[in-house]
């Protein structure tokens, strides 16, 4: 069983946010997955917000070399994560990204999606995927 890790665990981990330690754990047991569209969407959001890029990819490259698989984003994969944003995606009351969708789509039956962003935590649980609701930056459960 893969934990599939959005970009949100990722900029956790990188800023020391509430979820650090459940990510940590995730990447400890070995059982960290990213789909590299995803691990796009972190490194973007961590360099966007003030980090350096160089600085960002010598604090992420390490974690992702030795503790995270990573997904490639195939044809197959971006098929499915088209579909589940075109059947799931609503401005308001669903505002999934097609990264979003991208790694529900990555998670076989025995996985879970590891998030705190909501809407992607609903979209998982209404695909049948088990989720592991990670704190948001505040500190807040993440819920579905």
């Amino acid at each position: 069983m893969s934990a599939i890790l959005d970009a949100s665990a990722l900029v956790a981990l990188a800023n020391d946010e509430p979820a650090a330690e459940a990510v940590a754990g995730l990447l400890r047991g070995g059982e960290a997955a990213m789909v590299t569209l995803n691990l796009a969407e972190a490194v973007e959001r961590l360099a966007r917000f003030g980090n350096p890029f160089e600085r960002v990819r010598d604090l992420v490259a390490p974690t992702i070399e030795q503790s995270v698989r990573l997904i490639d984003m195939d044809a197959p994969l971006a098929w499915r994560a088209a579909e589940l944003r075109a059947r799931h995606y609503h401005r308001t009351r669903t505002p999934v990204s097609l990264a979003d969708c991208a790694l529900v789509a990555a998670a076989g039956p025995q996985d879970r999606v590891a998030t705190s962003d909501a809407p992607v935590l609903r979209v998982a649980l209404a695909e049948g995927i088990a989720v592991l609701a990670l704190p948001d930056s505040t500190g807040r459960p993440g819920s579905a």
